[in-house]
């Protein structure tokens, strides 16, 4: 097991999701099932992450309120290192508000991570000692600009490898002047699209948009397809990995636990193409759990479930 941390820099909220019972129902009230979890992009992988027993480093925002203390205290019951995370009295802790259909399909999403704008380069400068030591660095595109180009920028001094997940279509083109300086990214098919120009709507698609990423300079590109599974590439290689068929609790997180356990792979000596399937085990236990990060994540629940 690798000794040295893993730094993730992103975003800590608190995700409100809603589910129906039937059929969603435009303006009206629509029966159904609410839970409330810690979320936001940057603490779910990094839970995962502390959860499969990587040290690791969580640098973000909350506020001074119960959202940010709840936040906190979960994660750091997670296994993560919050003490370096900003608690903000001018500003409210980050939330998320999604709803999915009966299905488990997400049908919209909102996000407030206004207070990762206290993320900034200077905060990035003040924990390059952290960088430094870290055996990988991990950023959510809920950064601002120039914070990412800081952490992407301490990193390269020191030669640790970044790993970047883009998080939406909106924040996307945010790492796109910094492909070339990644060992990593896991964009779903519509932000790589954004990424590299190529659309990425089946495996056979999504593997060229792979391959155009690492033409662009990324080490590893993972490009996940929701029930279609994922296909990945680097310079030596590329492969297809489909979905574990299982029955959707909740799909937020999912892909956070699979950018996490790639990681972990990676970090731990992995191949390639070990990592990817483990990650693909840990998003299916992650959809099957109402939590955001699931509670049952370890290296032992993953290869219980890898049947691919």
């Amino acid at each position: 097991m690798a000794q040295s941390s893993v730094v993730v820099i992103g975003a800590a909220s608190l995700d409100t999701k809603g589910r129906p019972k039937m059929p969603l129902v435009a303006g009206t009230s629509n029966p159904g099932y609410i839970r409330v979890s810690p979320g936001g992009v940057g603490r779910n992988v990094a839970e995962n992450l502390a959860r499969l027993g990587v040290p690791t480093v969580l640098l973000s925002a909350v506020g001074d309120d119960s959202v940010g203390r709840h936040v906190l205290d979960a994660t750091e019951a997670g296994g993560v290192d919050v003490s370096r995370v900003i608690v903000s009295s001018d500003r409210p802790s980050a939330t998320f508000l999604a709803v999915v259909d009966e299905n488990g399909t997400p049908v919209f999403s909102i996000d407030d991570m206004a207070i990762m704008s206290l993320v900034t380069p200077k905060y990035v400068y003040a924990h390059r000692g952290w960088i430094k030591e870290a055996s990988m660095v991990v950023l959510d595109a809920n950064l601002s600009p120039t914070a990412i180009k800081s952490a992407v920028a301490a990193a390269a001094k020191w030669d640790v490898p970044v790993c970047v997940d883009p998080v939406s279509v909106a924040l996307a083109p945010r790492v796109r002047p910094h492909l070339s300086e990644l060992s990593m990214i896991v964009p779903n098919e519509d932000e790589a699209q954004v990424l590299c120009g190529l659309p990425a709507r089946d495996r056979f698609e999504a593997t060229a948009a792979a391959q155009k990423l690492v033409a662009d300079g990324v080490g590893i590109a993972v490009i996940t397809l929701g029930e279609k599974g994922l296909v990945y590439a680097t310079s030596d290689e590329s492969g297809y990995v489909p979905a574990i068929n299982t029955e959707v609790t909740d799909p937020t997180g999912g892909g956070d636990a699979l950018t996490g356990t790639v990681v972990f792979g990676l970090v731990n000596g992995f191949s390639v193409s070990e990592a990817v399937r483990l990650g693909v085990s840990a998003a299916t236990l992650t959809l099957t759990c109402t939590d955001t990060v699931s509670p049952h994540l370890s290296l032992d629940a993953l290869y219980d479930r890898l049947m691919i």
